[in-house]
């Protein structure tokens, strides 16, 4: 198999994979040997977190695959649960071990959390990037007014906000916003958790062009200049979602798929996690 040559989103000297594969378990726990069907189809960003319980399986894979350190991104997340300073220190620490690693390439807070000041929690975020713990930071499901408090207070650059984004959730606003402020946007659920699957206008668009559904969501936001994190545990769909880089959609196909936003289409939504709700 060909590998893709995949293109990379820049931001603060970071150098992010637009796409790579998520780890987060949708039923059950992901398995190793499925982080290694990615990495042998070509991927190069890992994306994982304390939360999802698959860091040692993405470690494991990362040393079974013959794949360089060097040439795979891999970002991890500390929960919300852990944004107080020393709780954020050790959650580092534990994500290191389990992934038996000395740096990851992008640190991310998960979530807000309204109960912890965000300025403790920017300069723990800080100190792990001093401490070499973790080459850039960023952060995940901020809305725009958190995102501008965490750029003021965080003694390091962000480099990128991480948001749930597919043609079902408008996130314009966001986008926007995060490229603005010189960041890199990454989606998560870009495949909306298999809800596009039976979408009509996208399934008629991907049979026009012979491709699969997934391949025309995920090319929608590669045009968008956004990253995604896809996941899959078959190793077809895992390689048929990488190569979404020999076509391009036509202005009439990408308004078309926007047009599929709907106010409802919000997947990851815990109640009273961000503070003034989402934009």
């Amino acid at each position: 198999m060909t590998t893709p040559n995949i293109p990379t989103l820049s931001a603060h000297g970071a150098a992010i994979p637009a796409l790579g594969f998520g780890t987060s378990p949708m039923t059950g726990a992901i398995e190793a040997d499925t982080i290694l069907a990615a990495l042998k189809a070509g991927y190069r960003h890992i994306d994982t977190a304390r939360k999802y319980g698959s860091e040692r399986a993405v470690g494991e894979a990362m040393r079974g695959s013959g794949v360089p350190r060097a040439d795979i991104f891999l970002t991890t997340k500390v929960s919300h649960e852990y944004l107080r300073a020393d709780d954020f220190a050790r959650s580092v620490d534990e994500s290191l071990k389990a992934l038996k690693v000395d740096t990851v390439d992008l640190l991310m807070v998960h979530w807000p959390n309204p109960e912890i000041p965000l300025a403790e929690t920017m300069a723990a975020l800080a100190k792990a990037k001093r401490q070499g713990l973790a080459r850039h930071v960023g952060v995940a499901n901020f809305n725009i007014a958190l995102l501008d408090q965490a750029i003021k207070l965080c003694p390091e650059p962000l480099v990128a906000l991480q948001a749930e984004y597919h043609p079902y959730l408008d996130q314009q606003k966001l986008l926007a916003a995060a490229r603005t402020r010189g960041l890199a946007f990454v989606a998560y659920c870009p495949l909306g958790r298999g809800r596009l699957f039976s979408d009509e206008v996208l399934a008629e668009i991907a049979k026009a062009r012979g491709r699969s559904l997934a391949q025309i969501a995920l090319r929608w936001l590669m045009q968008q200049n956004v990253a995604a994190i896809p996941r899959s545990s078959n190793p077809q769909r895992i390689a048929d979602n990488l190569n979404v880089f020999d076509f391009t959609l036509s202005d009439d196909e990408m308004a078309r798929i926007a047009a599929r936003k709907r106010p409802d289409g919000r997947i990851a939504n815990p109640s009273g996690r961000v503070s003034g709700g989402w934009d």
